[in-house]
């Protein structure tokens, strides 16, 4: 029987998660069927008691539901209890194991797919959200030194105390005057809003050049994908070598869902070209 999965969300039609499985499954000849499920705002405790009684294997969450999904599974892995967070599930029997592969996709589209080692690099996180609270532990595990700013300084304080290591700092934007970054991720729903740029624009090189919060061969990274977003913009004219959106993320965490689920790792960048064409 061909084995069921599905993305669960709301909304949801507007995922690629399906088209993304749909290629991986072809690519490894693995037999399932993926789908995109939108659950109620108060429902998804319900939506995967109903998945698991119609015999599902597994199911990807994605906002707004990650702590729920955080909170109904039964078994976790060290990087969700890390994140406080789930984007993936697998069912087993009785067993809800959570996982979270944020952290990990955003590491391998940087690493492998960019060539930049985060080892030793100085990384600033913007946002102290769901978003971020998933990319923590990865980061500090590839070795990146790492700060976390955020609007509400004090969130950012409590994201950074929670993992005991001295390569993560939390603050306010405002601490960042005077530094540079190798790397800089906008984990933000700035560009949802088209909010403005908290960063501080370079005084001596407003439409590019060094000498800003963008360090020389410095890397731009927006989580977001599909359209050009203000913090790409910012970064574009502040300096930033590298400007990417965050499509390879999103491809990189379904590849370790996938392989957590089906043992088998797919090959990531055909996927990457056929849906950045």
């Amino acid at each position: 029987m061909t084995d069921r999965y599905a993305v669960i969300g709301n909304p949801i039609a507007h995922s690629k998660s399906p088209q993304i499985h749909q290629m991986f499954a072809e690519q490894t000849g693995e037999d399932i069927r993926y789908e995109a499920i939108e659950s109620p705002p108060d429902g998804f405790a319900a939506t995967i008691e109903r998945l698991r009684e119609a015999g599902y294997k597994g199911c990807n969450v994605t906002v707004p539901f990650k702590f729920n999904a955080f909170k109904i599974a039964t078994e976790l892995s060290e990087r969700a209890r890390a994140a406080e967070a789930v984007n993936t599930l697998s069912f087993a029997g009785d067993t809800i194991l959570g996982d979270n592969t944020d952290g990990a996709g955003l590491v391998r589209d940087i690493e492998q797919n960019l060539g930049i080692s985060l080892q030793d690099k100085k990384v600033l996180l913007m946002g102290a959200g769901g978003a971020s609270y998933g990319v923590v532990l990865p980061l500090l595990t590839a070795g990146a030194a790492l700060s976390i700013a955020n609007r509400t300084p004090e969130r950012a304080v409590e994201l950074a105390k929670k993992f005991a290591s001295s390569s993560v700092r939390g603050g306010g934007y405002a601490d960042l005057t005077g530094s540079q970054f190798d790397v800089i991720i906008n984990a933000t729903s700035a560009g949802l809003t088209d909010s403005k740029i908290p960063l501080p624009a370079s005084p001596l090189f407003p439409k590019g050049g060094q000498g800003g919060i963008f360090a020389q061969g410095s890397l731009a990274y927006d989580m977001m994908y599909g359209r050009e977003t203000p913090f790409m913009a910012f970064a574009r004219a502040n300096g930033a070598a590298i400007v990417v959106d965050g499509l390879g993320m999103l491809i990189e965490q379904a590849a370790e869902a996938f392989y957590i689920w089906r043992g088998v790792r797919p090959e990531t960048a055909p996927v990457i070209a056929a849906l950045r064409a």
